[in-house]
């Protein structure tokens, strides 16, 4: 190294190692402030503790991203043509007077660290990235974007710093850990748009496998919450992923970004209370997932409002009086009127019913009704055969218990769907007391929906909450003006608690509330998605805020999206409003998959007489390893010789499901303890079995793909699952079958 880029690295260690120093010195005052906020006496009163319980969280919530940013606190520099320079980094750090020091990579001034280039470089003289070990810093890559702009003898320019990517490269090449790490210092600038596109609308990011869409919309997610803070900070983010695995895997972006904001869920834990995982054959997933099934939950909860079909004698504290279907319709119609859920609309149907008896009993009794109406609906409320009736026409119901009575009862059944072919009616049948499949999530939260719930006490409590709330707003607004409190709002500081004394994240609130609206849904693998569940996404975001993530090369599920347009109609359709509200950006080039990989994958589709989006692939690599087995165990032997490379990664071997136990249980017997994975932090391990549908949206240095005729066999759509099981790796590919070659694979031995 000559001597005016060692004087260049010692110049940048300096200037990292006085921001870490700040950091350090942050991260005090905040400690300070947090040990003040939890210590400090207060008056005692709701509204004192009230302000303490918020100062805690604010302060603790700040701690956690200034701790966050530890990892490549800086990482780039610009130098502007007006000849000042601009440090970039996790966060943004000014010194005690405010003048900045670091800028969040997430901040319209550090846009052009991503988005200048020599065709149009923004100002920018030279790009910087600035590669760190710990607080080290260890090496520098300049990308030179005007020549010419910068100062004459500059003695840190060599001539290979006119073009960069170095630092990308070398991202790419290394080493999988079982986890997804941010790309803040490496995202490009076709991924850099995507993440600042704006807020509003559905934005669907289309990608082939390896383009970086999950990390993308990770980071946009945290854009948008840096952005929106006001907004978004208080409503969360919905991040939605297809299993718990890839939720495991992707679990510490958001964090390591400083953002905590975020619920993330599969769509089996969408209804909260429930995490359903159990499995049911493709065809009946496809006929729950139909948007028709919308009509056929309306159906079933209006067959719950019942009309008799004569006339009911009622005997009220010794006196006979007659229910007539009329009284019966009078009723139902007063409360469909009302347009509330079946649960809530109840208390008007009951209301009205009594109103209707109180005037034949009154008639019976021969007493005026206005003068004795109280005791009359007492007395009705006292009959066991008024209390039958009015059940039996109008009985509250869970969605549980509809959705399990409907599925027990081809009777009704049949009549909640008409139009439904006899054959896919009976596919819906099964006993009451089965596990919940994902597919019934979306059922689920239909029926509540249409049901709601019954909550008079709930109401009458919510309404002393909200006249608490106006008070303590009022005083944490003085609160603010006294202390001097700047970056917070007063209903942002009562938004970071849940009730006297006790601090809930918006995630803790966000999760365990079904009516929960959220101010952004980020959604994963959103080719499989079907319009029941797109549906249950439009109720937690009803602006329609999204970020939506997806292939249709890779859909695999009978329910998915074979487009978009066609996906997303129903959720946008409205009468008021006639533009669109979606719009699509592609990623065009693919980081991951070496180009051998992603050629033979493309070959699977092209075989099945598909057409795969076009993509380029930046790596190159080895070709696929195409072997022959006698045994299906005998994989174990390849496995073991890439687990014990001096420089393994993360090894995947990929199957279709009704090997994976078997093949998982041969390379337990054969590798140490610990190092073949199982559940949901399973990618933690060397080495992890998994299905297609398990690992989508995942990564490996190597992988093994087994039996891939069996796989595509098995396939909801022919070629899709090996589609995807080719290009999940950065590394090494190999695949492996048992008997004659591959009828899947497009080449010959």
């Amino acid at each position: 190294m000559g001597v005016s880029r060692e004087r260049e690295l010692a110049t940048e260690r300096a200037v990292v190692g006085s921001l870490y120093d700040r950091l350090d010195e942050v991260r005090r005052r905040t400690r300070e402030d947090l040990r003040r906020a939890q210590h400090d006496q207060t008056a005692g009163t709701p509204a004192a503790m009230t302000e303490q319980d918020a100062f805690v969280k604010l302060y603790t919530e700040r701690l956690q991203a200034l701790e966050a940013a530890e990892t490549r606190l800086c990482f780039g520099r610009l130098d502007l043509a007006d000849g000042q320079s601009r440090y970039i980094g996790r966060l943004g750090l000014a010194d005690d007077e405010q003048r900045p020091l670091l800028t969040d990579w997430r901040a319209p001034a550090a846009e052009p660290f991503y988005q200048a280039t020599s065709a149009d470089p923004r100002g920018v003289v030279r790009r910087r990235h600035i590669v760190t070990s710990g607080r080290e810093v260890t090496s520098l890559e300049d990308d030179v974007l005007d020549l010419s702009a910068l100062a004459e003898g500059d003695s840190g320019v060599q001539a290979e710093d006119v073009q960069g990517g170095g630092v990308l490269m070398a991202a790419l090449a290394a080493r999988r850990t079982g986890r997804m790490h941010d790309i803040v210092a490496t995202m490009q600038a076709e991924q850099d748009a995507i993440v600042r596109s704006p807020l509003e609308g559905i934005l669907v990011v289309e990608g082939a496998p390896g383009c970086g869409k999950t990390v993308v919309a990770l980071h946009r997610a945290a854009y948008l919450l840096y952005t929106h803070r006001d907004r978004l900070a208080r409503s969360g983010v919905l991040i939605v992923g297809p299993n718990r695995i890839f939720l495991h895997y992707i679990g510490q972006v958001l964090p390591a970004l400083g953002e905590t904001s975020a619920v993330l869920s599969t769509p089996g834990q969408l209804y909260p209370g429930l995490d359903a995982t159990a499995w049911e054959p493709a065809e009946i997933a496809a006929v729950k997932g139909r948007s028709a099934m919308a009509d056929v939950i309306h159906r079933a909860v209006r067959a719950r409002q019942r009309v008799p079909d004569g006339p009911r004698k009622l005997d009220v504290g010794g006196t006979t009086i007659v229910m007539t279907p009329e009284m019966v319709v009078s009723a139902r119609d007063r409360a469909r009127a009302s347009r509330r859920p079946h649960n809530v609309a109840r208390r008007t149907f009951a209301l009205t019913l009594l109103d209707a008896l109180a005037r034949e009993l009154a008639e019976a009794r021969q007493q005026d009704v206005d003068g004795h109406r109280d005791i009359l609906i007492g007395d009705l409320r006292d009959s066991r055969d008024v209390r039958r009736e009015v059940n039996l026409a109008w009985m509250p119901v869970t969605p549980e218990q509809l959705l399990s009575d409907l599925y027990a009862d081809p009777a009704r059944l049949a009549a909640a769907a008409p139009s439904m072919r006899a054959d896919d009616r009976a596919l819906l049948e099964r006993p009451r007391g089965a596990a919940w499949t994902p597919a019934d999530v979306p059922l689920l939260d239909e029926a509540a929906e249409l049901l709601g719930v019954e909550d008079e006490a709930e109401r009458q409590a919510q309404a002393r909450a909200d006249a608490e709330r106006r008070a303590e707003q009022e005083y944490a607004q003085s609160v603010l003006e006294m202390t001097g409190t700047r970056g917070v709002s007063a209903e942002q500081l009562l938004d970071r608690y849940s009730g006297p004394r006790e601090i809930l994240s918006v995630a803790d609130r966000a999760s365990e509330d079904r009516e929960w609206v959220y101010g952004h849904v980020v959604v994963d693998e959103a080719q499989e998605l079907s319009p029941m569940a797109w549906r249950v996404l439009a109720r937690r975001c009803p602006s329609l805020s999204m970020t939506v993530v997806g292939d249709l090369d890779q859909t695999a599920s009978a329910a998915g999206a074979s487009d978009w347009a066609t996906a997303l109609r129903d959720i946008t359709k409205s009468r008021h409003r006639t533009e669109q509200r979606w719009r699509v950006e592609r990623l065009t080039v693919n980081y991951r998959t070496p180009r051998p990989f992603m050629d033979l994958a493309r070959e699977v589709l092209l075989a099945c007489g598909r057409e795969p989006a076009p993509v380029e692939s930046i790596r190159d690599g080895e070709d696929p390893v195409i072997v022959g087995l006698s045994t299906v165990g005998d994989i174990a032997e390849l496995v073991v010789a890439a687990a014990r490379q001096e420089d393994a990664g993360r090894v995947a071997v990929i199957t279709a499901p009704s090997l994976v136990d078997g093949i998982e249980e041969r390379l337990r017997g054969v590798l140490p303890e610990g190092m073949v994975g199982h559940g949901d932090d399973r990618l933690d391990a060397v080495v992890s079995v998994l299905t297609v549908a398990q690992a989508k949206g995942l990564e490996f240095d190597d992988v093994f793909v087994v039996e891939p005729d069996l796989i595509d066999a098995e396939a909801a759509r022919r070629g899709t699952d090996l589609y995807v099981a080719l290009t999940r790796p950065t590394r090494s590919l190999t695949v492996a079958y048992t008997g004659d070659f591959p009828r899947c694979l497009p080449v010959r031995p």
